[in-house]
């Protein structure tokens, strides 16, 4: 079961937290027939997706990564929530890129040169919006240079996804390490000694490691102790009523026009793929339903203008009592 774990030093010094996304990466995967490149990539920002969610206080927060470069993938977007759901998808999910020289996957190339911006929607009247350029394309080092510029955070980002010949996720996880700022250099260096040891999270994973075994080895030589442990999963919150929704904020002119045409609506889900069909006995349901509504709308409009026609009416005559 994929999962996320927090801990922390015993002096508060430092905080990690832990992902490992198999199988959410693994349905993101299915429900949009992605190639080795665009998997790996969107492994990698779903997984910093999940733990950057759990960083948001309050049930109803929701946390969106996107980036927007110019390789052949395209834009890439990631939602996230405080329980571990999370959800995503890239614009072009069958792209391919030729190996790098090494034999591995080439994210940086599929995903090119552009921006990373983070939004987190905290239900206050405008959300808080920071971005970074792109520094490396893997997405990882991104995400380090974005927590140091944009929130002012020392961090650092490990992220890794793994497939096996059939395209299908063999491991995948992360971390996301910060220094408080009452961080010493003493923590700070033996922090850094630890994960320069760790070449691949992914890799760590496929020899059997745990969640708990990875953050042994990034806090070895400190006390710490874990706060939090929640799964993390693939969920997507579109439904038949969001799409009705929009269709009927389209207006009773625009419905009309889409009844004309003479052919059901379809729409499909961008994240997880759900279609919605609406026939057109539903859309002309919808129709009149707008129809009314805009008249209902009308009148009260016309009774407050009448309305405050009397009363300036009455402000006049008693000018001349």
């Amino acid at each position: 079961m994929s999962r996320i774990i927090k801990a922390v030093t015993a002096n508060g010094e430092a905080r990690v937290y832990l992902a490992e996304t198999k199988e959410v990466v693994d349905e993101v995967m299915k429900r949009h027939n992605m190639s080795p490149v665009a998997g790996v990539a969107m492994g990698r920002l779903i997984t910093a997706g999940a733990m950057m969610g759990t960083m948001m206080k309050n049930e109803q927060d929701i946390l969106t990564i996107r980036i927007k470069g110019n390789g052949p993938i395209g834009d890439m977007l990631v939602t996230a929530r405080p329980n571990g759901d999370v959800k995503g998808y890239v614009t072009n999910p069958q792209t391919f890129v030729p190996l790098r020289e090494d034999g591995k996957i080439d994210v940086a190339k599929a995903v090119g040169i552009g921006v990373l911006s983070v939004t987190k929607d905290m239900g206050l009247k405008e959300p808080y919006i920071g971005d970074c350029i792109l520094v490396t394309s893997e997405i990882g080092d991104d995400l380090t240079y974005y927590f140091a510029t944009s929130e002012q955070t020392p961090s650092a980002v490990g992220l890794g996804t793994t497939l096996n010949s059939d395209n299908t996720v063999k491991a995948s996880g992360g971390f996301i390490i910060q220094m408080m700022p009452n961080a010493t250099d003493e923590t700070i260096g033996t922090i850094e000694v630890n994960i320069a040891n760790i070449t691949s999270v992914s890799g760590l994973i496929e020899e059997g490691k745990t969640l708990e075994d990875i953050l042994a080895i990034i806090f070895k030589d400190l006390d710490y102790k874990i706060v939090e442990e929640l799964p993390t999963q693939f969920k997507c919150d579109c439904s038949r009523k969001k799409v009705t929704d929009a269709l009927l904020s389209l207006g009773a002119d625009e419905l009309k026009s889409l009844i004309e045409e003479g052919k059901p609506v379809e729409t499909t889900c961008q994240f997880c793929g759900e279609r919605y069909e609406f026939g057109l006995d539903e859309l002309a349901v919808m129709e009149q339903a707008m129809r009314v509504k805009e008249q209902l709308r009308k009148s009260k409009k016309t009774a407050a203008e009448e309305e405050k026609s009397e009363e300036s009416d009455e402000k006049e005559e008693n000018l001349f009592e």
